[in-house]
């Protein structure tokens, strides 16, 4: 072959070998990986199984490298549930500039050298089991974003990292005071004490920062003023006390105060409730009180307002109507009076008002003032208007209405016809009244609604056999439009007490809930086309007839709960399919049969069946053959029905022929043994016949 030949040849393969070669990561940073890999409890997917670390899950080279110096510039594996140790041979990754490990599972103590990454600009490892001493000697000349918080360490970071760095401007964690470039600064989910860090006062700087969900006690500092940028200072879920200082007249930037879940007493400050930047204001769960004095005309802004679970009095003030940018509105568990401001009908922005355990009276006045609100979405007005009559007749505008809560307020009447209007609800709870009449057809015409709470109230007749109509529930994928607004809702589940909390109406579980009525016909078994339902419960009513089959088609179901009624039949064994099922009662019922056994039947206690004395098997006595499969003699096959004579003379000549027989039958077996003894001449029969006579 011609060397003219060759050559070509030869050139082709130099070049795929460079490209290769040029495809390829760093060898040091391949091994630095290689042993950061070695530490781990288990192999990350797609590693080694090629020797380009470069296209490695979470790796990042430098493609503007040359070919001979490709190298690592970021790992980012946050959340990926990775356990084990951060090896040393993670410094050899010299020129890495993010290293993002955040919410895994590593433990023990990082090793120095990450600390000492002259290149790197993100360091994130929040989150995890990490432990160690005071985190000495730290520098990291390029640092911008410096993360190590909920973890465990138990000492403060050195200054001179702030003083080495002067492009930081994001931190989380202790030692702060010499950064005086910081732009945001991130202390919450650890566990700190003490009073406010006066400190923090010298980050002129601070356009954020959050203290949420750690221990600090005492006031709030009057020097809060002094942070002039701050458009973020979230002080909630800590032990601060006492008023809340006078001192928001500086902060012209702020848009967001949340000091939620305090022990804050007195009023609200003057400079707070007139400030025009503010466009969140959360001070929840605190022993706040006094009249709302909100100066609505200067607070041009205000979006959200939760002021829920404090001491508040008084009637809502009229003013509060200029608050047109207010979207969601939350002033439950106060202790405030009278009825709706009139006013709140030019609320035109409001999605989300919450007014429930106050002493608000006229429903029909609050409605047809809410009704004006035509963007709300979202109504809860439980524990009020005490045993009033419920308005049969509204024409309200709600157009997106997808959660209506009058709960726990006594109110009488039947269910109004007025709720057929809005077709997207998704929730409504009207437990705990004394409503009555029978549960309307319409009901199950609700294309969304996934939660339905009627309990405790006075329904009778037959439950709407249109109710195993409802489409959200006939699938397992729910909408939650509109529903993960934060604003709690509780549901009281017993007399005295307060019941579960929820933060939002999207984490409510799909729920049928029509317990405590007096509702008397069969369980319809279309119930089982309802495979979203987790919470399907019918307890303390007048239903008859047996349990449907179907039942077992409701293969999302968590709750099932039919005691207390007069169901008669067995407990249908395909209900053990129910995997998910952790709450059966069919207590205080007619039942009979054997319990069945299997799937989560066998973690139901006794209290789930007792009450039914025909039932047998687990807790109950031993089933015999006719228990486990009783016999129907109720009718024949004509359907007639037998009467107790006609069964009674059955069983009596069973027993009798019974006797008969086995008495002909042992007189016959005696006169054979007579004759064969004497045919045979058996000496001892004949003594023993004899002796007998």
């Amino acid at each position: 072959m011609a060397i003219s030949h060759i050559y070509p040849s030869v050139i082709v393969v130099a070049l795929h070998l460079l490209t290769r070669m040029a495809m390829a990561c760093n060898s040091n940073d391949l091994t630095a990986l290689n042993g950061f890999s070695n530490c781990l409890a288990s192999k990350i997917d797609g590693w080694e199984s090629t020797k380009d670390c470069c296209t490695w899950h979470g790796v990042t080279c430098d493609n503007s490298s040359t070919v001979s110096s490709k190298r690592v510039v970021s790992l980012d594996l946050g959340n990926k549930k990775i356990a084990g140790r951060i090896c040393e041979s993670i410094g050899g990754l010299d020129q890495l500039r993010t290293l993002n490990l955040s919410h895994n599972f590593f433990y023990g103590n990082p090793p120095p050298n990450l600390f000492r990454l002259q290149h790197l600009e993100v360091l994130d490892l929040s989150s995890n089991n990490l432990v160690g001493p005071e985190l000495d000697g730290i520098h990291l000349p390029s640092i911008r974003y410096f993360d190590i918080s909920t973890n465990h360490f138990n000492g403060s970071a050195d200054a001179a990292l702030c003083e080495n760095s002067p492009n930081i401007q994001w931190w989380d964690f202790n030692n702060f005071w010499s950064c005086t470039s910081l732009l945001q600064l991130y202390l919450n989910g650890n566990n700190l004490s003490g009073s406010f860090p006066e400190i923090l006062l010298q980050l002129k700087l601070l356009n954020q920062l959050h203290l949420q969900e750690n221990w600090f006690s005492g006031p709030v500092s009057v020097g809060t003023k002094n942070l002039s940028n701050l458009v973020e200072l979230d002080l909630s879920t800590n032990l601060f006390s006492g008023e809340l200082p006078d001192a928001f007249e500086n902060l012209g930037k702020l848009e967001l105060f949340s000091a939620s879940s305090n022990n804050l007493r007195g009023n609200l400050p003057k400079s707070l409730v007139n400030s025009p930047s503010l466009v969140a204001l959360d001070l929840r769960n605190n022993s706040l009180s006094g009249p709302l004095n909100l100066n609505c005309s200067a607070m041009i802004r205000l979006n959200s307002l939760n002021l829920g679970r404090n001491h508040f009095d008084g009637q809502i003030p009229e003013s509060m109507s200029s608050c047109k940018s207010l979207s969601t509105l939350n002033l439950a568990r106060n202790k405030l009076e009278g009825e709706i401001p009139n006013s709140f009908r030019n609320l035109q922005a409001l999605r989300v008002v919450s007014l429930s355990n106050n002493s608000l009276v006229n429903l029909t006045r609050a409605l047809d003032v809410l009704g004006n609100c035509k963007n709300l979405s979202i109504v809860i007005l439980t524990l009020n208007f005490k045993d009033e009559q419920i308005p049969s007749d509204m024409n309200l505008q709600f157009a997106n209405l997808r959660a209506l809560v009058i709960a726990n307020c006594r109110l009488r009447g039947p269910l109004p016809l007025w709720l057929t209007d809005y077709k997207e609800l998704q929730v409504l709870d009207m437990s705990w009244n004394l409503l009555a009449g029978t549960l309307p057809i319409w009901l199950g015409n609700f294309r969304h609604l996934f939660y339905l709470d009627l309990s405790n109230n006075s329904f009778t007749g037959n439950m709407p056999e249109s109710l195993t109509e409802l489409k959200a529930l006939t699938n397992t994928n729910i909408t939650l439009e509109g529903m993960l607004v934060e604003v709690p809702m509780y549901r009281k589940l017993q007399r005295g007490r307060e019941g579960w909390a929820y933060n939002s109406l999207g984490s409510l579980p799909p729920t049928l809930d029509l317990s405590f009525n007096n509702l008397s016909g069969p369980i319809w078994p279309a119930f089982g086309k309802l495979i979203g339902l987790h919470i399907l419960n019918l307890k303390n009513n007048y239903l008859s007839g047996s349990i449907p089959d179907g039942l077992s088609g409701m293969i999302s179901i968590e709750t099932l709960d039919l005691s207390h009624n007069f169901l008669s039949g067995q407990i249908p064994n395909s209900l053990v399919k129910l995997s998910f099922l952790s709450k059966f009662s069919v207590a205080y019922n007619q039942l009979q049969g054997e319990i069945p056994t299997g799937g989560q039947f066998m973690t139901f206690p006794y209290a789930s069946f007792e009450g039914n004395k025909g039932l047998c098997g687990q807790f109950f006595i031993p089933c015999k053959p006719t228990q486990s499969h009783p016999i129907d003699w109720s009718s024949n096959e004509h359907g007639d029905i037998l009467g107790l004579p006609f069964v009674t003379g059955v069983a009596t000549g069973f027993v009798l022929s019974t006797i008969i027989c086995f008495t002909f039958g042992l007189a016959d077996r005696m006169v054979k043994r007579i004759r064969s003894i004497f045919n045979k001449g058996d000496v001892r029969g004949m003594k023993y016949f004899t002796s007998r006579k």
